[in-house]
């Protein structure tokens, strides 16, 4: 009987593809060289008020997210972009190969209201927007109103919606006129108070306020530093009278 003769296996060559390998350098090569060429290093904010340039570039860059400008500029045109409160969107342009210019369009906000120690800020439609725990600087408390329901991205629900149009006339005016306004203060027949600082004007209930508030900076400004309160609901082109009387 023959005797089986076993075969030594072979042993395989490993072998590491010269394509891929070429393919790999070269994307290698690539990317060092669009970081090199396209790195971020410099971005110029226009339209914001509420943030400063750094806010925002926290914000849309965190933790040096899209250091390379063209990724930047992509993100921004297909929709990628960050969510911040206050902005409704944003636009990056490409300046340059390492520079770029993002124009900022803030929401309109005319007011907000305080609900269990928080404030809900409100558009001139009467959306509620954004919902914070500190008050900002440069938007006035609405208060008064009676509301049904107050929702987030959902329209306040107040016992008469034209108020939201007197709402937006005054702020308007108030920062036409570059007053300091803390509060707007409606009772039940929807009459008008101001609050400033330590001041209460009485502007009472009509359509358009222009004539008051224009009279108001220069009322205010002669009470600086003083407690009073002024009745400017009869106040008219004609009956230029007010009558101040000190705050207890």
């Amino acid at each position: 009987m023959g005797r089986k003769i076993q075969k030594k296996p072979r042993k395989r060559k490993i072998t590491f593809p010269v394509k891929l390998v070429l393919i790999l350098a070269l994307l290698f090569i690539l990317t060092a060289v669009v970081r090199i060429n396209f790195k971020l290093t410099s971005i110029t904010f226009e339209g914001s008020t509420r943030y400063t340039d750094e806010e925002l570039k926290a914000l849309i860059l965190p933790n040096g997210k899209s250091e390379l400008s063209f990724m930047l500029y992509l993100e921004s045109k297909f929709g990628n972009e960050v969510t911040i409160p206050f902005v409704e969107r944003y636009d990056v342009d490409m300046v340059d190969k390492n520079s770029v210019r993002i124009q900022v369009y803030e929401k309109t906000v005319i007011g907000c209201v305080e609900v269990m120690g928080g404030y809900m800020y409100f558009d001139k439609d009467g959306i509620i927007v954004e919902s914070v725990n500190e008050p900002l600087d440069g938007i006035p408390i609405i208060s008064g109103l009676k509301f049904s329901k107050i929702v987030l991205h959902e329209e306040l629900e107040v016992q008469k919606k034209s108020i939201f149009e007197v709402i937006l006339n005054l702020t308007r005016l108030i920062n036409k006129n570059e007053l300091l306004v803390d509060k707007v203060y409606f009772n039940s027949s929807l009459e008008v108070t101001l609050y400033s600082n330590d001041c209460r004007i009485l502007l009472g209930k009509r359509d358009t306020y222009d004539v008051q508030i224009a009279a108001l900076k220069s009322v205010l400004k002669s009470a600086e530093g003083m407690k009073l309160s002024f009745d400017m609901r009869n106040y008219t082109e004609k009956n230029t009278d007010i009558i101040a009387t000190p705050i207890e």
